[in-house]
Parts: C-alpha cells; structure tokens; sequence
C-alpha cells in the first residue's frame, strides 16, 4: 500500500512527537511519503499529486481546514468525473482546535490514540464510505454557511494572522461580538428548496452534513441532530437576531438531547439541495474557513462519494 501523509506543521495541536509516531506507525505497514505543507492551498496541491500517482491512501494530520483542501485536491467535481480519476483513501488524524470531521467520523480527538485507531482500521481493511456537500465547486465535508458563522471565521481567520491561537474561548467572544454587529443590519437571505415554501427574512444560515455542527471543547453543538454523513443536507436558518430568543436556542444547540425549535428558526435535517440567495453579497464559511462573500450559493448532498478509513456508524 502507498501512503501519502499530509502534515500541516503550523496547525493547532500538531507537534513533532506526534507526527512522528505516525510516521513510524505507518511506515511499518506501507509504503510511505511525507510532506509537509508550507504554504495556503498546499494539501490541495500534494493531493493532486498522490491522486495522479494512483497512491492508495492519502492520511492528513492537521486540522479541519487542511482535510478540506486535501478532498478539494484529489476528489473530482460530478459535473466534470468520467469516472477515471484514481480515489485514494482518506485517513484523519486530528491536529488542529476543533477536528470537527474526524470526530463526527468518530475519530478521537487524542492524536496518539487516533493514530493507534487508524492501524487497527487498516489491518481490518474495512472502509466506509460516506456522502459530501457541495457549495458551487468546493465540497464541504461537515458544515459550511452564510452571515454570522461566516463573519466569525473571518475575524478568526484575521487573529490566526495576527499569531493568536483559535481557542474555544477566542471563538465565543468572537461570536458575540459579531452576533451584536450582524443585529443592525435587516435580514436579506433567502432560502430554496426542494419540497418547501420559499424562505425569507433570515439573517443567517448553515447547511451540515452531518453531527454535530461544532464542538466547543468536548461539547458537542446541534444544529441539525437528524443528519447523517450516508443522508441529506440539513438546513438551519434563523429569522431574529433578538437577544432573549438567541439566548434560548443557543441553550437548546448546547442540549445534551439536542433538538433546536424555535417559531423563528427553519430547519429540516434531510434535503437534496439547497439555493441561498442574499440581497446583497453576504460571507461564506466552509468547514471552518472564511471563502469570501457572495450573493448565491448552491449547496448540493453527493452521496456515497468518498472513502475514510474510519468506524463504521453504530
């Protein structure tokens, strides 16, 4: 089996002991090359190189953001697969703050403990398979959404720039601060979808791919408990930027049970697809990076279309 390991040096929770014992643990069972990456957009770069080599496998140690280019690097577009492309397998040993793909997956957070998971799922040589969104051109693979998540990682982006780590705490108060800038400014986005009445009035809005939409340390957060990685998108867009109901939702997101109503919230946790339209240009985040600002996005579900070396669901 040849491997390609991905390590992103720079990303949260890496470190040179971890990396590497990964190394070594995969080493002794395949034919490995490591790289690491030195600049934006890099693992999409490295992907694309192991995809056309035909190597089996591709294992990414770093965070959300690093898988997220990596897949956009190898995985082709429906619209442009003749079903040629060489699929390597993917491989997540978590590394940055929030590893919030390779613990939906059900990956530990502990990257010595995922790496010894990774082994036994090699040796057992029992993939999953597991479907992807779709903004436009770019798969997603957990989450991606527009307005106030989408300012938030933005600003957060601006302070990783600045050298400051992106704690749980720095993603609160960001948050808030956004939450009270996003309140003077109307609602503008508009939902389509398949099934449904046209939505409007909504200040912002995430599509998921599955569970949880977050995590805040080892709380997980959701938006949408009914979506899977093998099901349908899910949707959930809020229509008031009022404190006392903000306040009341975002108790139910933290629930243990999980389970977010609310007369100014539209949700649904299973659909094909979804149109989101703003009056005028609005943020867009995807699995965690602030993309750039746009009027129209279409999210689309792509079942069955990438393979991860990760448990199956229970």
């Amino acid at each position: 089996m040849r491997t390609l390991l991905i390590v992103n040096p720079n990303a949260t929770s890496t470190t040179s002991a971890t990396r590497d014992l990964l190394a070594h643990a995969l080493e002794s069972r395949t034919q490995l090359t490591v790289a690491h990456t030195q600049h934006r957009g890099h693992a999409a770069e490295l992907a694309q190189w192991a995809s056309t080599n035909e190597m089996d496998l591709i294992v990414v140690h770093g965070g959300d953001g690093t898988v997220n280019e990596t897949i956009n690097g190898f995985l082709p577009l429906p619209q442009v697969d003749d079903g040629q492309a060489w699929r390597p397998r993917l491989g997540v040993i978590p590394g940055g703050s929030a590893n919030v793909f390779a613990r939906a997956l059900g990956i530990s957070s502990d990257p010595v403990t995922a790496t010894n998971q990774l082994i036994d799922l090699l040796t057992m040589n029992d993939d999953r398979r597991i479907g992807l969104g779709l903004a436009d051109d770019r798969w997603f693979t957990f989450s991606a959404g527009v307005g106030l998540d989408a300012d938030v990682c933005e600003a957060i982006d601006a302070s990783r720039a600045k050298g400051k780590a992106a704690t749980p705490a720095r993603y609160i108060r960001t948050t808030v601060r956004q939450f009270f800038r996003a309140r003077r400014t109307p609602p503008a986005v508009h939902l389509e979808l398949p099934g449904h009445k046209p939505v409007s009035g909504v200040h912002y809005a995430f599509v998921t791919n599955t569970t949880p939409w977050t995590y805040l340390n080892s709380t997980p957060v959701h938006t949408n408990p009914g979506t899977r990685f093998e099901a349908g998108l899910g949707v959930f867009a809020v229509r008031s930027m009022a404190v006392v109901p903000t306040l009341l939702l975002s108790r139910q997101l933290l629930s243990a049970k999980g389970n977010p109503k609310s007369r100014n919230l539209f949700r649904t946790d299973d659909v094909s697809s979804v149109r989101i339209t703003s009056d005028a240009p609005i943020g867009l985040q995807i699995d965690g990076d602030f993309i750039g600002k746009r009027d129209m996005v279409d999210f689309t579900s792509v079942p069955d279309v990438l393979g991860v070396v990760a448990p199956r669901p229970v």
